[in-house]
C-alpha cells in the first residue's frame, strides 16, 4: 500500500491523498522482486523514472519525492543516475542489435520511437564508453574490496578515480544494490591535533563494524601508494654507528663538566661532517649498543688518534658503558628521539649515511614563539605585565580591525571564524607579546667566559641582557649578564652564530641546573632593568638531588606518568607560592623538591622523603588550601584540565519561520561557541556504566576569567586580559553571523576564465590528497596502538613525540602531503570579482595559508632593502662584524640582517 499525493500543498500538509497499490521498486529495499527481474529488466529503472519525473512535474520537490520513497535525497540522485545508466545501456544494446541486423539509424529510430540523432548518439563509441563509467567506477571497487577487504571511499577519492563524486556514490549504490556490499563510518583521530576524522568505508556485507575498527590500519584507499619496501614503522634507517676507539670521554675531573652533554668533533671528517651549520643537536650511535646524546660542534683541540670528544660530568673511572646513552629496545626509535638521518658523498663517489642524527641545527631555534609566557610575567613587576599583555592585545585588536575592513564577503567570515578560535586559545594560554630584541638561543659551553659575561651575536657588545629558562621557577633563576663579543675562542667556533650563546658552567648552573645538550634561553636585552632579577636562592647552594635522595634498596621506580603528574604539581605549586608572596626560604623547599621529581625517574631518587622533609604538603595546605588541593592562582588554574560531559558543537534549535530544528553552532545575543551534550556513555570492565567526557580547560570554560583568580594584583590583570580577549572572539563570531556570501559572477568568471582554470587545478591537487591524509592516520594510528601496547606507562611528552614520528612516517609511506594553494595576485583579483563560486571559494579557503590571504586581502607597503644595502651587509660580515653591529651600522633590524645572510 502507498500514498499517492495529490492537491496543492499546504501548510498543514498535502491538500489530500488517495491509498492505492503500488510495485514499483527501488535500487536497495522496495518492492518485492529483486530490481531489474521480470521480462524486460530495465522497465522498471523506466518506470522508477517516470515516476520522480511525474512528481517533479508536479511541483514536488527532490526532498518530497525522496519521503515518499523512503529514502533520503543523496540516495534519490543516485538511484536516478544508475536508473539513466542502465536504461541508456539498455537502449544503446538494442540499437547495436538492430544495426547488427543491417537497420540504418533512421530505421533504428522509428523502431525505438527516437529521433535519428539520438541513435547516433547511442551508436558512438566514445559516448558508449562514457555510460559504462558507472559500472566501470564499481569493478573497480570491487576489484579493490575483493583484495584489500576494507576500502576508503570517503570524500576525494573520486579525483584519484577521475570521476564526479556523485558518480562515486552511484558506483557504490549498485554495489549496495547488486553485491550486497554496505558502507560502514569510523572515527580516526588526528595525531596531529587530537580531533576525529569520519572514515567511510566500504566492505562485503558481512563484514562487522568491530571487524573494520580493529583492523583501520588496513583501510586501504583506491589510489596507489609506495609499499614500505622493508623499511621499519617509523622509517628509521638503521643508524651508522662509530667505534667508540674513535671517541676521547672527557670526564668530570679533566673539565668534562664544564662543557657536559657536547660532542667536540674533528673538522673535516666525513662521517661527522655538519654541513653547512656551525653547531646542531644531535645522537651519534656508538658500537650499536649505545649513542651520544648532546650539542655537537667543531674543536681543533683534539688528540690526534680521536675523532671526537664527549664531555661528561661523570667521574673519572666510570664505564663508557655508563657514560655513554643505552640505545631503546624500540628499533624504530632508539635515540628516544624525532630525528633527521644527514646522508653524503663519500670520497668513492657513493652516497652514505652519516653518523650524526639531527633533532635541530643552526637557524631552527630562532623560529621558536618569541612570546613570554605567564609562568614567566605573572612574576614580574605588575607594570610590566601590563604593558607586555597590552600589546599582546593591541596586536589582536588590530589584526580584528583588518578583517572587517575586507570586502570579500566569504574571505572575511573565514578569518573572522580562524581569529575566533585564535582568540579564545590566546585568552587560555595568557601569552604576552615579546620585548624588544627578544629572541630564542640553544647554550653552548665556554669555560674561560666569566662569569658575568655572554658571546651573544645577536647583541650589542658591551649591553646588557637577561636568560631565562623553562621551566621557569622566579626572577632568582635569571642571570644578567654582559654582552662579549670580542671573546677570542667563541668566534673561532661559532663566529655570527644564528641562534646560539655562549656562556659557563656556573651561570647554566643558575639556569636551574642547564646543561648543554640541547637546552635553550630567552634572550631579553635589559638595558633599562625592565626584567627584575634576585640573589639565587640560599637553600639550593651546594644541593645535589642525587646524593640527598638516592633511592634505598628495593624502592619502587617512579613511573613516567606519575613523575609527569608530580611536575605539574610541583610547577603549580611554585607559582601560586610565589604570586601569594612565599618567602625565600619557602620557595627553596618547593624548588627543591621540583629538582627531586624531576630527576626521580632518571636517577632513581626518593622523592616520597623529599615530599615530608620539604614540607610540601604543609606548603599546599598554605597557598593552595589543601595538602591534597591543587592550582589555586589564576596564572595556574587558567590552562590546566578541566572534564565536561560529553558534548558536540553546535545545538538543535526550533525554527518558527520553518517549523524544522536546525543546528545553531553561535549564540546570536553573545557570540558564545553553543554546545549540546550527548549524554553518552560506556560500561567498564567492572560492568559499571561511566559517563562520557570531553577533556577541556579552565580558562576555557569561564565565562568571566575572575572567576578563577584568588584575588591577587597580577591575577586581576590577567584576568583582565583574558577577558578582552574572549570578548573579542566573541564579537567576531557575531560579525561573522552575519555575512552573506559574494554574488557569483558569470561575466566575472569569463572575464578570468585562465584563472579560474588555474584555482581548480590547484584545488584539484591539494583535495586528492584527502583520502592520503586518511590513510596515513589510520596507518599512523595502528603504529601507535602497537607501541601503547608495547609500553602502556609511556608518559605524555613521549606519547606526543612518538604521535609525530608515526604520522610523519605513515604520510611518507602513503604520499599524503598538504599541498597548500597558492593564491597569485591575478587569481585573488579573480576571486574578488565572483568569478568563483561560494563553494569552491570555501574548499580553496581551507586548502590555502591564511595568513597569505591576510596579505592579500590587506597589502601593507613592505620595504624592501637596496642592493647597495645587502652588498655591503654581506661584506661587512666577512669583514667581522656582528650581526648586531652591521644592523646597527646600517639602520636594520637584527632579524632583517639574519635573513640576509
Amino acid at each position: 500500500m502507498a500514498n499517492k499525493y495529490y492537491g496543492q500543498m499546504s501548510d498543514k500538509g498535502f491538500a489530500g491523498y488517495e491509498e492505492y497499490l503500488e510495485h514499483y521498486g527501488t535500487p536497495r529495499h522496495s518492492g518485492r522482486y529483486p530490481w531489474g527481474s521480470g521480462d524486460d529488466p530495465h522497465q522498471r529503472n523506466t518506470s522508477f523514472l517516470g515516476y520522480v519525473s511525474k512528481l517533479a512535474k508536479e511541483g514536488f520537490s527532490e526532498k518530497e519525492i525522496a519521503d515518499s520513497l523512503g529514502i533520503n535525497t543523496t540516495k534519490l540522485r543516485a538511484h536516478k543516475s544508475l536508473a539513466k545508466d542502465q536504461v541508456k545501456q539498455a537502449n544503446v544494446a538494442q540499437a547495436l542489435r538492430l544495426k547488427d541486423k543491417g537497420y540504418s539509424t533512421s530505421a533504428i529510430g522509428k523502431r525505438m520511437g527516437v529521433n535519428e540523432s539520438t541513435v547516433r548518439s547511442w551508436l558512438d563509441p566514445a559516448l558508449r564508453e562514457r555510460s559504462k563509467m558507472t559500472d566501470n567506477t564499481a569493478d573497480i571497487l570491487k576489484d579493490f574490496v575483493e583484495n584489500k577487504k576494507y576500502i576508503d571511499v570517503g570524500v576525494g577519492v573520486e579525483r584519484h578515480l577521475g570521476v564526479s563524486r556523485t558518480k562515486l556514490k552511484t558506483a557504490i549504490e549498485k554495489l549496495k544494490a547488486t553485491d550486497g556490499y554496505k558502507t560502514q563510518y569510523i572515527n580516526v583521530e588526528q595525531l596531529g591535533t587530537g580531533k576525529y576524522t569520519r572514515v567511510m568505508v566500504l566492505t562485503k556485507g558481512d563484514v562487522p563494524y568491530k571487524e573494520v575498527y580493529n583492523n583501520r590500519g588496513q583501510i586501504q584507499t583506491v589510489t596507489k601508494y609506495s609499499e614500505d619496501g622493508g623499511r621499519t614503522w617509523l622509517g628509521i634507517k638503521p643508524p651508522q654507528n662509530i667505534s667508540s676507539n674513535r671517541v676521547l670521554i672527557r670526564y668530570k675531573e679533566e673539565g668534562g663538566a664544564d662543557k657536559d652533554g657536547v660532542v667536540e668533533l674533528r673538522r673535516g671528517v666525513e662521517d661527522l661532517n655538519l654541513g653547512n651549520s656551525k653547531y646542531a643537536q644531535v645522537r651519534i650511535g656508538v658500537d650499536g649498543t649505545h649513542y651520544m646524546k648532546g650539542m655537537a660542534m667543531y674543536t681543533d683541540d683534539i688528540p690526534k688518534g680521536y675523532d671526537c670528544i664527549y664531555n661528561t660530568n661523570k667521574a673519572k673511572g666510570t664505564p663508557k658503558e655508563k657514560v655513554y646513552k643505552e640505545m631503546q629496545l624500540d628499533e624504530d626509535n632508539p635515540f628516544g628521539a624525532t630525528v633527521r638521518q644527514k646522508e653524503y658523498v663519500g670520497k668513492d663517489g657513493k652516497k652514505k649515511l652519516s653518523a650524526l642524527n639531527i633533532v635541530n641545527e643552526e637557524g631552527e631555534w630562532s623560529e621558536w614563539s618569541r612570546t613570554i609566557s605567564s609562568q614567566v610575567l605573572s612574576k614580574q613587576p605588575v607594570a610590566v605585565a601590563k604593558k607586555q599583555l597590552g600589546l599582546a592585545y593591541a596586536s589582536k585588536k588590530e589584526e580584528f580591525d583588518d578583517i572587517m575592513s575586507l570586502t570579500n564577503p566569504t574571505v572575511k567570515k573565514k578569518l573572522l571564524d580562524a581569529f575566533a578560535d585564535g582568540s579564545d586559545s590566546a585568552a587560555v594560554h595568557l601569552k604576552a607579546a615579546a620585548l624588544p630584541r627578544q629572541g630564542s638561543h640553544v647554550l653552548l659551553p665556554f669555560p674561560n667566559m666569566k662569569d658575568n659575561e655572554i658571546y651573544a651575536p645577536n647583541y650589542r657588545n658591551g649591553e646588557s641582557v637577561v636568560l631565562i629558562r623553562y621551566p621557569h621557577g622566579g626572577i632568582f633563576e635569571i642571570p644578567e649578564l654582559r654582552v662579549n663579543n670580542k671573546h677570542k675562542l667563541a668566534n673561532s667556533i661559532i663566529k655570527n652564530a644564528k641562534d646560539a650563546v655562549g656562556i659557563n658552567a656556573k651561570v647554566a648552573e643558575r639556569l636551574s641546573g642547564a646543561d648543554f645538550d640541547g637546552d635553550t634561553v630567552l634572550v631579553i636585552p635589559n638595558n633599562n632593568r625592565n626584567i627584575k632579577n634576585s640573589a639565587p636562592l640560599k637553600g639550593l647552594l651546594d644541593f645535589d638531588p642525587k646524593i640527598s635522595y638516592a633511592a634505598y634498596p628495593g624502592m619502587p621506580k617512579i613511573k613516567p606518568s606519575a613523575k609527569q603528574k608530580l611536575m605539574g604539581d610541583v610547577s603549580n605549586l611554585i607559582t601560586d607560592m610565589t604570586i601569594k608572596g612565599a618567602t625565600e626560604t619557602e620557595l627553596a623547599k618547593a624548588v627543591r623538591h621540583s629538582m627531586v621529581v624531576i630527576d626521580s625517574e632518571k636517577h632513581h631518587l626518593n622523592y616520597k622523603q623529599s615530599h615530608i622533609d620539604n614540607g610540601i604538603a604543609g606548603l599546599k595546605a598554605k597557598y593552595q588550601g589543601g595538602a591534597r588541593k591543587g592550582a589555586s592562582t589564576l596564572v595556574s588554574k587558567a590552562s590546566s584540565e578541566m572534564r565536561v560531559d560529553a558534548r558536540v558543537e553546535g545545538k538543535k534549535v526550533y525554527d518558527p519561520r520553518t517549523g524544522k530544528t536546525k543546528r545553531v553552532y553561535v549564540d546570536p545575543t553573545t557570540g558564545a561557541k553553543l554546545y549540546e551534550y550527548t549524554q553518552e556513555s560506556y560500561t567498564n570492565k567492572a560492568g559499571k556504566e561511566i559517563k562520557k567526557t570531553t577533556k577541556t580547560t579552565k580558562m576555557f570554560e569561564a565565562t568571566d576569567a575572575y572567576t578563577l583568580s584568588s584575588g591577587t594584583t597580577i591575577e586581576n590583570v590577567y584576568a583582565d586580559h583574558a577577558n578582552k580577549l574572549k570578548a573579542l572572539g566573541n564579537t567576531a563570531r557575531k560579525e561573522s553571523l552575519s555575512i552573506k556570501s559574494i554574488p557569483y559572477s558569470p561575466a566575472a568568471k569569463q572575464t578570468y576564465q585562465n584563472e579560474v582554470n588555474t584555482l581548480n587545478a590547484k584545488l584539484n591537487i591539494a583535495l586528492k590528497n584527502a583520502p592520503l591524509e586518511r590513510q596515513a592516520q589510520l596507518m599512523a594510528n595502528m603504529i601507535m596502538d602497537q607501541k601503547m601496547q608495547a609500553n602502556p606507562n609511556m608518559e605524555a611528552a613521549t606519547i606526543k613525540k612518538k604521535k609525530g614520528q608515526a604520522l610523519e612516517e605513515a604520510r611518507r609511506r602513503t604520499g599524503a602531503s598538504k599541498q597548500r594553494i597558492d593564491i597569485t595576485p591575478k587569481e585573488w583579483e579573480a576571486i574578488q570579482a565572483g568569478a568563483v563560486s561560494n563553494t569552491t571559494l570555501n574548499k580553496i579557503l581551507n586548502n590555502t595559508d591564511l595568513d597569505k590571504i591576510k596579505a592579500l586581502a590587506t597589502p601593507r607597503t613592505n620595504q624592501t632593502i637596496a642592493p647597495s644595502k645587502v652588498a655591503r651587509a654581506k661584506a661587512m660580515l666577512k669583514s667581522g662584524y656582528t650581526q648586531a653591529e652591521i644592523g646597527d651600522m646600517l639602520g636594520l633590524s637584527t632579524s632583517a640582517v639574519a635573513s640576509l645572510i
